[in-house]
């Protein structure tokens, strides 16, 4: 797969590793990008800033505890993390599509499971109506642990997430949203992950 042809190629892995460490960058993997991103250890790495092939994949993903594929418009929460992408977002709790046969987040041990969340990497959680992570379907479309929909890496510039957020950013694009947003919202909430990657890059650049 995307992963292998990474990781086995000595070229392109390098390309990627200088990538992913340059301070001006920064990455969103969205459903299958989140599957590469795990795989390539970039977020949920089981030895933290490692480097390379030092850097064991500390989370991989499965498939959907339903054995099926999963399309519907979940709700989530998005936690205060490091994420340069989510800044200003804390707090708000969101509708958004899933569509993935394979979205499960399987940690290889409680030890990577724990990193993740204390140190505040896994800023998207599925939620139930009481808005509490929740493992429980079909409001968790797949059975991640504690919810946990996405991950960020430890400098807060690489996001991955199974959910569409680029699916949601027109309020069109929403089966169901408060009415009063209908009436007084040109856009939907999810387009400032958007306006706030732009920003970064507009700052980014001022800096150097």
């Amino acid at each position: 797969g995307w992963a292998g042809s990474v990781k086995f190629n000595p070229a392109v892995c390098e390309q990627f590793e200088s990538f992913r460490c340059r301070s001006d960058t920064f990455s969103l993997g969205i459903c299958n990008g989140c599957q590469l991103m795990a795989l390539l250890g970039w977020v949920g790495a089981e030895v933290p800033g490692a480097a390379g092939n030092g850097r064991a994949q500390g989370v991989l993903l499965g498939h959907n505890v339903s054995a099926r594929f999963e399309s519907r418009f979940v709700t989530v929460r998005i936690e205060e993390s490091p994420c340069v992408l989510l800044r200003g977002m804390g707090g708000s709790t969101l509708g958004v599509w899933v569509a993935h046969g394979e979205g499960l987040m399987r940690f290889r041990s409680d030890k990577v499971l724990d990193h993740v969340t204390s140190r505040g990497l896994a800023p998207l959680r599925y939620v139930n109506d009481q808005n509490v992570p929740t493992e429980e379907y079909p409001m968790n479309p797949n059975g991640s642990p504690l919810g946990i929909a996405g991950l960020c890496s430890e400098d807060g510039r690489h996001l991955a997430m199974m959910p569409h957020p680029e699916r949601c950013v027109l309020t069109w694009q929403w089966p169901w949203m408060p009415e009063d947003w209908r009436r007084s919202l040109q856009a939907a909430p999810w387009i400032r992950l958007f306006d706030n990657g732009y920003s970064w890059c507009l700052q980014s650049a001022e800096q150097d």
